[in-house]
């Protein structure tokens, strides 16, 4: 979608409106649910698209991850992960369905491969992405030159969790 002109405004909110509800109640059901506060660790791994939690050496939840796109602190721009050639394709999940969704319901933030990163339009962006792809939870983890985020599926207690 290379007009940027085409944009259905008002779908688009009520769009960002209900995943941020969904974002939202989701997240804190995962942290409560998972007991994610406190004095938990965390691991995670783009290459096998994994993350786990533990707590003091034993990891008592294993989830999978979907990278969802990334913000260069220097440049303030975002990259959607489908547009990014340096990410292996386990860390991809359906990254895809976010990008059609926008093409067929001229939301033109999603298809285009990137933008300046108002903070603002990423939350949204990855809000609207955790809600197309029934994510349980959103991550990010902050770098010195790059934020990456994610999406969280698939969550399991492992043998012995709480």
């Amino acid at each position: 979608m290379d007009d940027r002109s085409k944009h259905d405004h008002s779908g688009w909110e009520a769009v960002v409106l209900a995943a941020r509800e969904r974002a939202r109640s989701r997240q804190a059901l995962m942290v409560e649910r998972f007991g994610l506060s406190g004095d938990v660790a965390y691991d995670w791994s783009i290459d096998d698209a994994r993350i786990t939690w533990s707590r003091e050496g034993k990891v008592f939840l294993t989830g999978r991850l979907t990278v969802i796109g990334s913000v260069s602190v220097a440049q303030q721009t975002w990259l959607w992960s489908w547009a990014n050639e340096s990410l292996p394709q386990a860390a991809l999940g359906d990254i895809e369905r976010v990008r059609r969704f926008g093409e067929e319901n001229g939301f033109p933030v999603l298809p285009w491969p990137g933008f300046t990163s108002h903070l603002e339009l990423v939350a949204e962006a990855r809000m609207v992405a955790a809600s197309v792809l029934d994510a349980e939870g959103l991550w990010v983890e902050p770098t010195d030159d790059v934020q990456l985020h994610f999406t969280i599926h698939d969550l399991v207690l492992a043998a012995g969790g709480e």
